[in-house]
C-alpha cells in the first residue's frame, strides 16, 4: 500500500517533554507483528516458551549487560506479546545513558535477528511497530502492575490480545451498516 498521509499519521503515545532516560520504573508491552503467536503457547495456564520465546527470553535478560544502569523487574512472554518493568537506575558510572525508546529497540532488534536466523528468513517484521509504555509512578502501582504480568498467563483468554479475541466484536459494535450485515448474517 502506498503513503497516504490521511491514513498513515501516527500519532506518538509518548508523554510530551517527558525524559524517558531519566530514573523510574516503566512497563511495557511489545506485540508480535500481527499479533501472530509465535513465542509459545499456554498450556494450563502457564506458558510454555518456544524456541523463538525463549530467543526473546535470553536478549530481555540480556540487557544488563548491555545497559549496565537499568534493572528488569516483574517480567513474562506470553503467545504474541510481552509484558515487563524495567528501571533506569541513577548510575553516575555510565557517561552515556539511553532512554527506553533505545532499550526497548535494542530488544526488538537483537530478538528479531536471532529469532529470522532461526526461522533462515530475513527482513521479515518480528514485531509490531511501536510499544506500550506507562510510568510507574507509586509503590502502589508498582505492585499492581506486578500483580498483572505474574497473573497475565491465568488470564490469557480474557485478555484484549488473546488471538480469538482481537476478531470478536462486541454485540453493540456498528460502524457504517457493519452491524447490520452481522445481524442480517445471523438471520
Amino acid at each position: 500500500m502506498k503513503y497516504n498521509p490521511n491514513l498513515h499519521n501516527r500519532q506518538s503515545i509518548r508523554l510530551k517533554g517527558y525524559d524517558y532516560s531519566q530514573n523510574g520504573f516503566y512497563f511495557v508491552t511489545i506485540c508480535i507483528w500481527q499479533r501472530e503467536c509465535l513465542l509459545g503457547v499456554i498450556d494450563n495456564h502457564k506458558m510454555i516458551l518456544n524456541s523463538y520465546g525463549k530467543v526473546v527470553n535470553f536478549n530481555w535478560f540480556n540487557l544488563t549487560k548491555i545497559y549496565p544502569y537499568i534493572n528488569l523487574d516483574a517480567f513474562m512472554i506470553m503467545p504474541n506479546h510481552i509484558h515487563g518493568i524495567i528501571e533506569i537506575t541513577d548510575d553516575n558510572k555510565h557517561h552515556k545513558r539511553h532512554g527506553l525508546p533505545e532499550i526497548i529497540r535494542g530488544l526488538k532488534t537483537f530478538s528479531a535477528r536471532r529469532i529470522n536466523q532461526l526461522r533462515t528468513i530475513k527482513g521479515v517484521s518480528v514485531w509490531q511497530r511501536g510499544y506500550y509504555e506507562h510510568i510507574i509512578r507509586n509503590e502502589t502501582s508498582l505492585n499492581n502492575i506486578r500483580e498483572y504480568i505474574f497473573n497475565n498467563p491465568i488470564n490469557w483468554c480474557n485478555d484484549e490480545i488473546y488471538t480469538e479475541n482481537i476478531f470478536s466484536f462486541p454485540k453493540q459494535f456498528n460502524i457504517k451498516g457493519i452491524g447490520n450485515m452481522i445481524n442480517n448474517h445471523k438471520n
